[in-house]
């Protein structure tokens, strides 16, 4: 473990993107400065190797000696036990002899350790590896003497980003001349100063840096779009700006690529699920065509792959709000990051369901749908809503209501209450009730005839045998239709009417006799009768208006009143919806219910009977408390524009009488519900009854404005407009006291009023 743990691993392509640029240029300049100090390592031993070898050729040879003798005597008497057990040079031959003082001339034998016991040769072979390191080492040419320097983290300003760098310090006295000369040749490199940009030049440098990476981004989408095969590992470099560093355009390019992706791989994506090769398939020899599919695959399920945990990294550097070195996105606004991630994650929810690493989407967007920020939250409930509506086969759903279910435990149930009412868009045709005690009391199995013969007797085999016929039996009737049979008939609503129409046609005559209850065709057709409106179903009404017929008036006596008066309520809120022919048909059939069902003429009274209150929502016609309301419905239709639709309201708001002035004329009420939808069909794009046509007057009989005015009005206007205008003084005194007079003559006794 400790081996592999020290290994040292190849960075991969995804750990360097993340590395920022200055940071690598760091990295580079630090290991050459490594390197040139290792080399100033070499040449000093070399320099002092060399120096060892000069100062022993020129010197004479010097008997080695312990340093730790001061002793002369001890030294003396040494030297002469050594004379006595050398050999005489009388002794020695030529050869021998020459050898030895070639030895005492050569600089290896005095500069060598006698200690050891290593032959001569091993450092000459070690010197030998030492040159061919320094030959494999690279070779930098250098124009000028550098200081040895250590990068620091660079600074942002407004012009931009400013590396920072310090003196390495000194710490060895012992310089050599060569590194005394470099410390005195290096001078302070003095960066020439950046033009600040003006706010305007600024924003026009930006928006061009923009419209070269938005024509980058559109000529790697065209090309993949257009050849995805071929051109797959654009995907690639169109990920790649993800990382984009520069500072003035880094957030709008990563939201325009993380949109671009999306729309990518919702348009190349198959609709198959891809699954990763086995060993005999790799093997196996295959076409250049199916080899050229692979590699798409591949290249497309890595690809998503990265795309979705770059995503993820968005997300959590909003959650955690940690800024990072690179200091290219500011904390503000990597909220924009992580809500563009959302959506594109949302949108590949509902999109890509079939496609791989669906259920690592459900993992992150389960925890959003609760989330402090209500944007969000909203978005990841909604793409939750739509997969449940779209979701035809189920897979998709259940990994979602299993996230949600474990998230919602997690939390010991304190969520909000958007995440639950997910659960209403779910496509659920029928529970399987019976499912939880099957699993409790698992159905009996029956024994072989090997089992039987091994372990019972024969009369014991002969009332086995009876046994399990009379449990298969009972099997057989307390059977029902499976819910995949179910599942596979969708129909349409004309043909669930057509159902529903046939179910009663089989029950009325002899069907009698069948002891079936078909309460839920009439809640079925309860529930759906809102479905029809003037648009392409009101040619369902006549369908509508047929089970009416035959489920209510037909069977009236296994009708109760509750459902009378619940269909007689509905009918009148949709006769409000429909087109006139088909207002009229639904007008007659209620016409004969409250014949049929003299008691619901209550619907008419405004005061409620009984208790409880109205539920027009509720889609059990037997519970909604249809007696507490009124049929208001019928005072709208009274002032339709189609004259019999006015008469049938009119009608019935009377009562239904069969006589009387508000009785209908015999042409309507003679006729079934089914003929008038279809006397009075619109169907030819005609009006019945005919519209009749305003008679046109003549303009010599139009009156004038003058007309309208009495001849003496007419005369004295006339004296009045032709008389000359004259100002005269007024003088109300005079008029005052002659009025005054006229009237004290007239009558002297009466007083002044």
């Amino acid at each position: 473990m400790k081996a592999r743990r020290n290994k040292k691993q190849i960075p991969s392509f995804r750990k360097l993107l993340k590395t920022s640029k200055v940071k690598l240029e760091n990295k580079l300049k630090n290991k050459q400065f490594k390197q040139q100090s290792t080399l100033k390592k070499y040449r000093k031993e070399q320099r002092k190797l060399r120096q060892a070898v000069k100062d022993a050729v020129s010197k004479k040879p010097i008997p080695l000696e312990d340093p730790r003798e001061k002793q002369p005597g001890k030294r003396i008497e040494r030297e002469e036990e050594e004379e006595e057990e050398a050999l005489p040079l009388d002794m020695m031959d030529e050869d021998d002899l020459q050898l030895m003082r070639d030895l005492g001339q050569t600089a290896s034998f005095l500069t060598r350790d006698l200690s050891s016991s290593e032959p001569v040769h091993v450092k000459k072979r070690k010197h030998e590896r030492i040159i061919e390191k320094y030959e494999k080492i690279p070779r930098t040419l250098q124009t000028a003497p550098e200081k040895e320097l250590i990068h620091l983290l660079p600074i942002k300003d407004k012009s931009g980003i400013i590396p920072q760098t310090r003196e390495k310090p000194v710490t060895d006295n012992n310089q050599d001349e060569e590194d005394e000369e470099d410390l005195e040749l290096e001078e302070e490199i003095i960066e020439d100063p950046i033009r600040e940009l003006t706010l305007e030049e600024h924003l026009i440098e930006r928006r061009k840096k923009l419209q070269e990476k938005k024509m980058h981004i559109a000529a790697l989408a065209s090309a993949i779009l257009s050849d995805p095969e071929s051109n797959i590992k654009k995907l690639k470099e169109l990920r790649s700006m993800l990382m984009e560093q520069d500072p003035d355009v880094a957030v709008t390019v990563r939201k325009l690529v993380i949109v671009s992706l999306m729309e990518l791989f919702k348009d190349i994506t198959p609709s198959y699920k891809i699954r990763p090769l086995t060993e005999a398939e790799k093997s196996t020899k295959i076409r250049k065509e199916t080899q050229k599919l692979r590699e798409f695959e591949e290249g497309l399920v890595s690809q998503y792959k990265f795309y979705l945990e770059n995503l993820e990294q968005m997300i959590k550097d909003w959650k955690q709000r940690k800024l990072k070195k690179s200091n290219v996105v500011s904390l503000k606004a990597y909220k924009g990051l992580a809500e563009v991630a959302v959506k594109s994650l949302c949108e590949l929810l509902v999109a890509l369901s079939h496609f791989n690493f669906h259920n690592n989407i459900i993992v992150l967007i389960v925890p959003l749908m609760n989330d402090v920020s209500k944007s969000i939250s909203e978005m990841c409930c909604e793409a939750v809503k739509k997969l449940f509506k779209q979701d035809k086969l189920g897979q998709a759903s259940l990994g979602v209501i299993k996230v949600i279910s474990g998230f919602v435990k997690g939390r010991n149930y304190e969520v909000r209450p958007e995440m639950l009412k997910t659960f209403l868009c779910l496509r659920i045709k029928e529970v399987e009730v019976k499912k939880d005690t099957e699993d409790i009391n698992k159905p009996k199995k029956f024994m072989t005839f090997k089992e039987k013969r091994k372990t019972l007797s024969r009369m014991q085999r002969k009332w086995k045998k009876a046994e399990e016929k009379l449990e298969r039996e009972l099997l057989e009737a307390e059977a029902s239709e499976s819910t995949e049979k179910k599942l596979k008939l969708d129909l349409s609503y004309q043909e669930s009417l057509h159902c529903v129409q046939t179910a009663f046609h089989i029950l009325s005559g002899q069907g009698d006799v069948l002891n079936i209850d078909p309460m839920k065709f009439y809640t079925h057709l309860y529930k759906t009768l809102f479905k029809l409106h003037a648009g392409a179903t009101n040619e369902g009404v006549e369908i509508v208006l047929q089970c009416l017929d035959v489920m209510l008036t037909k069977r009236r006596k296994q009708v109760s009143q509750q459902r009378a008066l619940a269909f007689i309520k509905r009918l009148c809120t949709l006769a409000l919806h429909v087109l006139p022919n088909a207002s009229i048909g639904i007008l007659a059939t209620n016409r004969i219910l409250m014949h049929t069902f003299p008691k619901t003429d209550l619907l008419l009274d405004n005061e409620s009977q009984g208790s409880g209150v109205f539920l027009p929502e509720l889609d059990e016609p037997e519970y909604c408390n249809a007696q507490n309301t009124a049929l208001w419905e019928l005072h709208a239709l009274r002032r339709h524009y189609h004259p019999i639709v006015q008469r049938f309201a009119a009608h019935l708001i009377a009562g239904a009488p069969s006589e009387g002035s508000e009785a209908l004329k015999p042409e309507l009420s003679r006729r079934s519900a089914t003929e008038l939808f279809e006397t009075y069909s619109m169907a030819a794009m005609t009006f019945n009854p005919p519209v009749q046509s305003s008679s046109s007057k003549r303009k010599d009989e139009v009156l004038q404005g003058d007309a309208f005015l009495n001849e003496d009005l007419n005369q004295l206007i006339k004296r009045h407009c032709s008389e000359v205008a004259t100002h005269l003084p007024l003088d109300f005194s005079r008029y005052s006291t002659t009025s005054l007079q006229s009237r004290w003559h007239a009558s002297p006794l009466e007083p002044l009023q």
